[in-house]
This record gives C-alpha cells, structure tokens and sequence, in this order.
C-alpha cells in the first residue's frame, strides 16, 4: 500500500481500487481498528429548532387593505404601526402630512374620503403606537414638531387635526419616534439635528437632550428591555450604547458595518445588540454585539448584495429576529441562541410584490390558537397585507413553549419616576385565554406654570419615593384650581351681563308704567 502510494496518481488510483474491492468482499471487518471515525462524524447535521418550520402565509384579498397611497417620501422608516386595535399607515397628502387610522377589521377598499390624522405642516417620517395605551400615537414630521394623538376608541369618523400635544424642540425634521418600554408617558424623538430628545408627554416638556453625542444623522434608536439605555446608529459608522439620564456614551463601536448605506441597531432580551448594515462591498450584513466587549463582534454574516436597508424586527419572547428589506420581496428570520454560529437562519418567505414598508403586530395581538408567533403588515403602493407566520403543530391547546408570558399594557413606573433614577422590568401577562384589552384612559396633558422657577435637579437628592407620591397630585391639584378659577370667572361674567339685562328690562318696565 505504502508503495502504491509513492507512485503517484495512479498509485492513489490503484489503492481506492483495492480498497472497493475490499469492501465487496466483506474484508473490511478484518482491518476496522485502523478505520477509526472522527468523534463529530455522527454529530447531527440539522439543528434542532421549534422554530425550524415556521412559515409565512399571506391573507387573502378581501382581508387586506385595499385603495391606500402609501407615502413616496425618501425615509428609512418603516412607515406602518401596528397594535392589537388599529393599523395606522402614512400615507401621501397635499399641502402637509398625513397618516391614516384603521380599525384591524376594516378590510376590503378604503375610501379615499376616509378621516385622516392631518394636523402636520410636512411629510410625515415616522409614527409609533405608544405601548401602554392602544388609543394613543405619536408622530415625527418634516414640519421639526412631534405631535401625540389620542384616537376615538372605535376610531376615527372625522378627520382629526387637533392632537393632544405637539412638543417642539427639534430644529430640522424629525425621522424616528419611539416610546419608553416600561414608563408611561414617556416619548422619544430623534431628528436631522443630530438630537436626541427624551420628553414627559404627561407635561409636554423636553426633560432630557442628548446634543454632541452624535456629529451626523442618526438612523436608528432603540430601548433595551427595561428603558434604562438606548443604542443608536449614525451616519458616522458609529454604534452607541447611552444611558440617557447621565447623558454619557457607555460603549460605542467604530464601524460596526463599513458601508456607507444606513445601518440599524436593536437590543435584544439579553443586553446584546443586533445590527444590520452594509460591508465595503456593498454586501448587506447582520452583526451580533455584546456591549461589554464591543470591539470584536459575536458574529457577523454577510447575505446578498441587494441595496434596500434591512430593517429588523425582534420577538423577545422567541428571540427570533425578522429582516424586511425596503425594496424586497422576502422577509428572512433568524433565531438568536447561545450557541455558535449565535444567528441562526430558519426561513425566507418570499412573494413577488416589492415592499414600501412593514408594520409589526405586538404579541398580545396574535392568534394563539392558531399558533400564530408574528404577524406582519406589507406596504405596497396601493394596499397593506397581513402576512401571518404560524409554526406548525397538531394539537389545538395551548402552546406554552410558544408563548412564554409576554409584555402587558400595564406600565412598571410612571414618568416621574424614571426620569428620578428608576427602573422597572415590563409587567408580563399570561395569553393562554386570551388578550381581551382593557378599558384605556385618556390621556391628559397638564402643562407646568412657566412662572414656577423650581430647578428640577435640586430635588433629586430627596427621597425619590417621597417626591413622586408629592409631586403628581400637586399638578393635578394645580390643574384643577386653575379649571375653578376659570368657571369662577365665567359665573361671574355671567352675572354680570345678567345683572345689565336685568336693569334695563326694569327701566323698560318702568317706562311702559308711567
């Protein structure tokens, strides 16, 4: 054999030859100790996945939402909301901007006198449903002003251009809108400014503004899982990690993609980050970070060379991770685990219509029975699809691997609080019978007495408990002397105009008497 295989060519030749023959013969069993496989021959090749199976289905057409002009302005932004009650889209408007407010059940084709939220000057970049009341949508415009809605609770029957608060602080256009995961009332705004602006809608003031953190336009901004720190994405290539009430950049990374198209950055459940960008050769890229050590990623993969940005969509309670590209076709999702590769690809679901943007319906708005773990809803130019993604199972009780218990409605803290120094981890609730949604609240704007020149940092340094319990009763107090102050004044008003009457019908009287 040694000799056969100093030969050459054909001696490698002859020696797979005798080895065939060898094996015809059964021989093989003779010389098995010098065979020995390697120990991961027998390792299983196909990962094992609850999720390996999952798979989308479009709905059909009378479900979809038919007759919408969907906005053509030049804005990475997913232009759809999506909660368990209405689907909001924006849409294209003359002379400002506008977006539209459906009921889920109003399927089939809109009418194009449909009522409308129409109360921005400019295009309208961004919109997002606020988290803890399913009746409440906040909105960034072209116009540089963020306005917060509060939708009728069957929804719109007339064209609403009144909102309950804009909040105005950004000088350039504002192109991202993002609600606190955890704290009511607590909004998120970031425009062309390079700004960033943490506002209490609950008094429409601007509380925090992160300036000179970020030198160039800021694609993304996102909440880790309590709203204690936020991660950006800038046009400087950069990563950040901030913690917005100190105002300081924890970690950051310099070129996390090196591309020069727009990247995207997420938290996931665990504190790590998800990006998705472009690699120097226009390669579109994913990339897993860990914050405490983020110079070297867990993981990067390249995809495919299509130019559309990938937005990412994230199920925490899965951590299973959905990239839309604007301009694609296909939705690709991705389960994250600990183990290595960390990314791993399930499933490309593919149709043939082009997408304009995507909405994405929270967990306690999906179909449990049906074993239904995300729902998406498609732009196209003229209509919006629900595209459902079920993971195939037999049995119709519930499936508590699938639905682990999800973030409720209920907020942990209140503004005050957070805005203090507190942190609160997301109120879960069970979806085994069921999201059946409760009663929302108004919500109620209650501006502070400029006049008040009480600085709010020398309060910090008293008890934190204290200080909330004392300090929202005396606005609502505030709120409603100033409401009997002016019925006060329109009584009196009143009785005086009546007194004038009075007097004069008497004098008219008096004259008829004589």
């Amino acid at each position: 054999w040694v000799g056969w295989a100093w030969q050459g060519v054909s001696g490698w030749v002859r020696l797979g030859e005798a080895v065939l023959e060898m094996l015809s013969l059964g021989l093989l069993k003779i010389f098995s100790p010098i065979f020995v496989p390697p120990p991961d021959m027998f390792r299983r090749v196909v990962r094992q996945s609850k999720f390996r199976h999952v798979f989308g289905q479009a709905v059909k057409n009378d479900q979809c939402y038919d007759d919408i002009r969907v906005s053509r302005v030049t804005w990475d932004s997913s232009f759809c909301a999506v909660n368990p009650k209405f689907v909001a889209i924006i849409i294209e408007a003359s002379g400002g901007g506008a977006f539209l407010v459906l009921p889920l059940h109003k399927t089939g084709r809109i009418d194009k006198s449909y009522p409308t939220v129409c109360g921005h000057t400019g295009p309208v970049l961004d919109i997002d449903w606020c988290p803890h009341n399913d009746q409440v949508i906040a909105s960034g415009s072209e116009d540089c002003t963020v306005m917060v809605w509060q939708i009728p609770e069957n929804g719109l029957t007339s064209s609403l251009s009144e909102p309950v608060v804009v909040l105005e602080g950004h000088s350039k256009r504002v192109g991202i809108v993002t609600w606190h995961p955890t704290a009511r009332n607590v909004l998120l705004s970031a425009g062309c400014d390079n700004l960033i602006i943490i506002w209490n809608v609950g008094t429409g003031e601007a509380l925090i503004n992160l300036e000179d953190v970020h030198p160039d336009v800021i694609y993304s901004v996102c909440w880790n899982r309590n709203g204690s720190l936020i991660c950006t994405a800038c046009k400087d290539k950069k990563v950040r990690v901030i913690d917005p009430r100190k105002e300081e950049v924890i970690a950051e990374k310099d070129k996390a993609h090196e591309g020069a198209r727009p990247m995207r950055a997420i938290f996931l459940a665990d504190g790590n980050i998800f990006t998705t960008g472009f690699s120097r050769m226009s390669e579109r890229q994913l990339a897993l970070w860990n914050p405490q050590n983020i110079e070297e990623p867990i993981s990067v993969h390249e995809m495919d060379t299509s130019n559309g940005v990938l937005l990412p969509f994230y199920d925490p309670d899965t951590n299973i991770v959905y990239l839309c590209g604007k301009g694609d076709s296909s939705i690709r999702y991705f389960e994250i685990t600990d183990e290595a590769p960390y990314v791993h690809y399930l499933n490309t679901f593919s149709t043939k219509e082009p997408q304009r943007g995507m909405g994405y319906m929270a967990k306690r708005g999906l179909d449990v029975n049906k074993c239904e773990i995300a729902r998406f809803y498609k732009l196209h130019e003229r209509k919006c699809e629900p595209i459902i993604m079920t993971v195939p199972r037999k049995s119709d009780l519930f499936q508590d691997d699938l639905y682990p218990d999800t973030a409720g409605p209920d907020c942990a803290l209140e503004a005050e609080e957070w805005f203090e120094g507190k942190n609160g981890d997301p109120i879960l609730i069970s979806l085994k019978h069921g999201y059946v949604p409760g009663k929302n609240r108004d919500l109620k704007v209650v501006k502070k007495n400029i006049l008040e020149n009480k600085p709010a940092k020398k309060t910090e340094h008293t008890a934190p408990a204290h200080k909330q319990v004392s300090s929202t009763p005396s606005i609502q107090s505030e709120a409603k002397l100033d409401e009997i102050l002016k019925e006060v004044k329109s009584l009196r008003d009143l009785i005086g105009s009546q007194e004038k009457r009075i007097a004069k019908l008497e004098e008219q009287m008096s004259k008829i008497a004589i």
